[in-house]
């Protein structure tokens, strides 16, 4: 079963502004498919779960708003310090938005935690951030 990875986005101050700096750092893996990633300290324990079918939850400005799918795992060497490259489809996917306090690295999450994908071109897509958190917090959407 999938488990997924909450990370904290430390210095994006919008979805746009993810959306534009994941736009200028796409990568291709050998067979053409478009990735980008993000290297972390630590390889996950849970490596085999996350690779079936988890995704990196992006946490903004104290909410979790988009998501990206994990396609690999890879072992690096920065400074001769081995780390973990987390390769990541290049789709970024608008969630609902869903509060969450900050914390240091990564953490996993249990797929029933999941915010909701936000289909494009439906009302949710079309209210803006702010109020889709108000609306949220009243119990209204």
């Amino acid at each position: 079963m999938a488990v997924h990875i909450l990370k904290l986005c430390v210095g994006i101050d919008s979805i746009k502004h993810l959306i534009d700096v994941r736009k200028g750092r796409e990568h291709q893996l050998p067979d053409g498919t478009p990735y980008n990633y993000h290297v972390t300290r630590f390889r996950p324990k849970r490596a085999e779960e996350i690779l079936d079918g988890g995704s990196i939850y992006w946490i903004i400005k104290g909410f979790i708003q988009l998501r990206q799918k994990i396609i690999g795992l890879e072992s690096i060497k920065i400074d001769d310090v081995t780390k973990c490259k987390i390769i990541m489809d290049s789709t970024i996917v608008r969630t609902e938005s869903q509060p969450r306090r900050p914390h240091q690295g990564w953490r996993y999450l249990a797929p029933a935690d999941a915010p909701k994908d936000i289909v494009k071109g439906t009302k949710a897509d079309d209210i803006p951030l702010e109020l889709s958190r108000e609306l949220r917090k009243m119990g209204l959407i």
